[in-house]
């Protein structure tokens, strides 16, 4: 991976300053370390301060989004990021349910919010940690889905993709997409039972 952080006074990435996210989008698919380097000067503190917000602690946001940008460089050639915003604050979520799961039990966790009653006073530690719970049921409910349903419902929920967006990626009708993503909701709904409340804030929040 690239040096993450470019000097600011380059006149070529004043220029990628210039750029809107879906330029950086593309021009990350091409391995332009220029782009990414603007994609982090962009978004480090913003998807930082959420990262804090949500583990209470400065090393482990840093860590997070370390691992996030990472993954991000690492990917870049997967698939095209239509939603760049969207794409990285979901992203950011899902690293800090991964580093909470493996970092925290339970018994950790009361002892943490103990030693740590500001980072934990609106819950939303205790809510992670139990969203990592659902993290392993919602990967395990998903892989019974269909191909297509799976993927039209990762780019909705996931990527935050419009019906129209995965309409145009999949070559398939508007109507399809909707029908597939009825689809998995209704899977989901059986499966996730336990869970709605759940879901509705880390898929929908």
């Amino acid at each position: 991976m690239p040096s993450p952080v470019a000097p600011c006074s380059s006149p070529a990435l004043k220029l990628y300053a210039a750029w809107d996210d879906a330029a950086l989008a593309e021009a990350l698919l091409r391995d332009d370390e220029l782009a990414f380097a603007e994609i982090y000067e962009r978004y480090w503190l913003p998807l930082l301060r959420l990262a804090h917000r949500k583990v209470g602690t400065r090393e482990g946001a840093e860590e997070i989004v370390q691992e996030l940008f990472l993954a991000l460089w690492n990917r870049r050639r997967e698939q095209p990021i239509l939603n760049l915003s969207g794409y990285l604050h979901a992203a950011v979520r899902y690293q800090v349910l991964d580093w909470l799961k493996s970092r925290m039990t339970h018994a950790a966790y009361l002892s943490y919010t103990r030693r740590h009653p500001a980072a934990t006073a609106d819950h939303g530690t205790e809510q992670a940690l139990a969203a990592a719970d659902l993290s392993m049921a919602l990967a395990s409910s998903l892989s019974v889905l269909p191909l297509h349903t799976r993927e039209v419902f990762r780019r909705s929920r996931f990527e935050h993709q419009s019906v129209r967006e995965i309409a145009g990626y999949l070559n398939l009708s508007q109507k399809t997409v909707e029908y597939h993503l009825t689809r998995a909701l209704k899977v989901l709904r059986v499966r996730l039972k336990d869970f709605l409340v759940l879901v509705f804030v880390l898929l929908w929040g």
